[in-house]
């Protein structure tokens, strides 16, 4: 059955091109338009469509405020179209924070290298995210604080991206953290007593929301660095580190060249570059380039740095694989495997995306498969400070 799409854009060329490349996939059918928020609020109500794509800024009501609407009325899939800026990039968080699932850029050329590869992304998303049902029961509620909004903390490696937002929570993980989600009563589950060095995170679509849920759970003292792998564009990782920085007891930064590998300290790698270990001994730092290597789709890369790790820590190393489309992971996770490293994946009722963690798993690479809900807490016993 093909997955039935609303297409919502205040542009009547870019909904005319949406919906020609959706439908080149006869496995998509484009069931409607809507040329603002409130329209768009409306016929997700009407026409109970699989997915909606959605842009930011329309008349009426602009798509943040429809992706709210929306997901409290009639909960769907919504796939948003961003501008690669710094107000986009916040713009991008805040639909995510309202509900949304994931995200592309709005100019199809920053999607991929080529209009083929771009095409194909838009059409694999929309059928990946289609597959997700979403209840209004499944949403857990907004992490509650009592604290004033922090404002970025020095990791030790000070961060140059100066950007500080404000402290908004993701209200929703990875699509459906339900009870049921977290039934794998983990509090019975003993450490392993294996000693680590690092933890190393890799995930894709449903990444943002699924690291949040993780990251804001783990306490100030994390005895070890953390290595964050997401895909997201360049525009938009600055953003999204400074604000996990300001939600979590940790400290979470944008990864730069020359970073030391401090323990209670997250590294989330750049969009558009890859992320590597350097040293040996007691100091390790970061290596953070451009990679204009055709051979690698993905930048930065999760194989990429999971194979580092398995070079400078060897089997110190605990590699976690979160909801993703595709396989990214799967490889570098093998050479970790290799070495003696430990693997868990994200189970698939609690992925966005089973691509990733499944790939992992099919490959009989990951000792675990947990639900999201139940991963900071598997973590911090794993690792002695929990």
């Amino acid at each position: 059955m093909a997955v039935k799409v609303l297409v919502v854009d205040d542009s009547s060329f870019f909904r005319r091109r949406v919906s020609e490349i959706l439908e080149q996939d006869s496995n998509i059918q484009v069931i409607g338009f809507a040329v603002n928020g409130r329209e768009a609020v409306d016929k997700a109500r009407e026409l109970k469509p699989d997915v909606i794509t959605m842009d930011v800024e329309m008349p009426v009501l602009d798509g943040i405020s429809a992706v709210k609407e929306i997901m409290a009325a009639t909960p769907t899939p919504i796939l948003m179209f961003s501008s690669l800026t710094r107000d986009g990039a916040t713009a991008t968080l805040d639909a995510l924070d309202a509900g949304a699932l994931d995200f592309l850029p709005k100019k199809f050329e920053d999607i991929a290298r080529n209009n083929e590869d771009a095409i194909a992304l838009l059409q694999n998303k929309v059928k990946e995210i289609g597959r997700r049902r979403i209840s209004r029961f499944s949403r857990p509620a907004p992490i509650s604080r009592s604290t004033p909004t922090p404002t970025l903390r020095s990791s030790g490696a000070t961060s140059s991206n100066g950007i500080v937002q404000p402290d908004r929570s993701f209200s929703r993980p990875a699509a459906a953290s339900s009870p049921a989600a977290s039934s794998s009563n983990t509090s019975n589950i003993r450490a392993s007593g294996k000693k680590y060095q690092l933890v190393a995170i890799g995930t894709s679509t449903g990444g943002p929301v699924a690291l949040q849920t993780i990251l804001t759970q783990l306490p100030a003292n994390f005895p070890h660095p953390i290595l964050l792998i997401q895909h997201m564009p360049a525009a938009f990782t600055p953003a999204f580190a400074a604000r996990l920085n300001g939600l979590c007891k940790i400290n979470v930064k944008e990864a730069q060249n020359g970073d030391r590998l401090v323990p209670g300290t997250a590294y989330l790698a750049p969009g558009g570059q890859q992320m590597l270990i350097e040293g040996r001994g007691g100091s390790r730092t970061l290596r953070v380039f451009e990679d204009d290597s055709p051979r690698i789709t993905y930048k930065p890369s999760v194989d990429v740095t999971f194979a580092s790790a398995a070079k400078t820590f060897g089997g110190d190393v605990l590699a976690v694989v979160l909801t993703g489309m595709g396989a990214d992971g799967r490889d570098g996770a093998r050479m970790l495997k290799q070495v003696g490293a430990t693997i868990w994946a994200q189970d698939e009722k609690t992925s966005v995306v089973y691509g990733m963690p499944q790939a992992v798993a099919n490959a009989g690479l990951a000792s675990e498969s947990l639900a999201l809900a139940d991963v900071a807490n598997r973590l911090t016993r794993e690792t002695g400070c929990g």
